[in-house]
């Protein structure tokens, strides 16, 4: 959430103010690929879902404990990702009655549709029954779209936004307007591999809630870590035959950027959870205990006539190639200041 929040904009401005070889390459990583391919852009979305699928296991765990029987917990988990639906809906297309034109596939949706799903078989089976589950979603997705290629377009490349049955599918049942006209990165079918996204996130949640290596913490990193090297060399490999693209969600994609999830997950976890190191995360805690918040706040206030209000007299000033810096900075500085001002008052969206 702090690169959605005004982050990315820090980092384009330092490229573009020193010209540093090292900040151009990240700032080139600070945008989308296209189609196929990956850049840091791309894992910001799966790693939200991996988050939340991370906090599920916490979630049941807290409820079990409550009390709470499983219609409550169901309720909770259907109703959850019904909200997001909707909250993505409006994020899309504001408060908008031409049902006929809106785009209803979103960001919000898929999390909540994965999530939900997800939890749903974890709630109903086992470990072993459970990676079943993600192995037959993942390569079901890869074997669905090798075997039925879309021809409606004139596309012979099965993987192309125009052969692909994924996009293939929107066309024919998404209601509305699809983001790219012939396709949309949130459509019904990419569900399918999200929910493995989701599911891995609940798999490092019910490694880090149960008791294993808890009086060896050092070794459960190293397990985790191990484990993420695995799916990325395992999304790199199946990248040969299926393309690593965010777009299509392909299955790839879901190892090599859950493997990527888990072990930048592993180094904070050894860092403020082993080794004591907290305080330095306060910035960032602000901002992470709202993430819907500022995601749906960014979409409807403009930040950006803030940031011309407070810094503008000093962009005037400074030479233009500070401009971008400053304006990053600013827009951060002005969503920060928001986010802590609920976190004092102990305001916090949640679904």
């Amino acid at each position: 959430m702090f690169w959605i929040a005004g982050g990315e904009g820090i980092f384009v401005g330092l490229a573009t103010l020193t010209g540093w070889p090292v900040l151009q390459w990240w700032s080139g990583q600070l945008e989308h690929v296209p189609w196929h391919g990956f850049h840091f852009e791309d894992m910001i979305f799966p790693l939200f879902l991996f988050i939340a699928g991370i906090s599920f296991p916490f979630s049941m765990a807290k409820r079990t404990a409550m009390n709470d029987n499983r219609k409550s917990i169901y309720k909770h988990v259907i109703t959850r990702g019904l909200v997001l639906v909707f909250l993505g809906i409006i994020y899309n297309n504001g408060i908008n009655f031409d049902f006929a034109h809106l785009r209803y596939g979103s960001v919000l949706g898929r999390i909540g549709l994965a999530w939900m799903f997800a939890s749903l078989i974890f709630m109903n089976t086992k470990l072993n029954t459970r990676i079943i589950w993600f192995l037959t979603l993942l390569i079901g997705y890869w074997l669905l779209l090798l075997l039925f290629p879309a021809h409606d377009l004139g596309s012979t490349d099965i993987f192309s936004r125009e052969g692909n049955l994924t996009s293939h599918i929107d066309r024919l049942l998404m209601p509305g307007r699809l983001y790219l006209g012939n396709h949309d990165p949130e459509g019904l079918l990419g569900i399918m591999p999200a929910i493995g996204t989701a599911l891995l996130g609940m798999f490092t949640g019910e490694f880090m809630l149960s008791k294993y290596l808890n009086d060896k913490p050092l070794r459960k990193v190293l397990y985790l870590v191990i484990a993420a090297i695995v799916l990325m060399i395992i999304g790199k490999i199946w990248n040969l035959a299926f393309p690593i693209n965010k777009n299509l969600w392909t299955s790839s994609f879901v190892c090599f950027v859950g493997g990527l999830s888990l072990l930048l997950f592993s180094i904070f976890y050894l860092i403020i959870d082993v080794w004591g190191y907290k305080k330095w995360a306060f910035f960032f805690v602000v901002i992470g205990m709202n993430p819907i918040t500022i995601y749906l706040t960014e979409r409807i206030v403009n930040f950006n006539s803030s940031n011309k209000f407070f810094f503008g007299g000093l962009t005037a000033i400074m030479p233009e190639t500070w401009t971008p810096l400053i304006d990053g900075i600013g827009i951060t500085a002005i969503a920060w200041v928001f986010l802590y001002i609920l976190y004092k008052k102990k305001i916090f969206l949640k679904v």
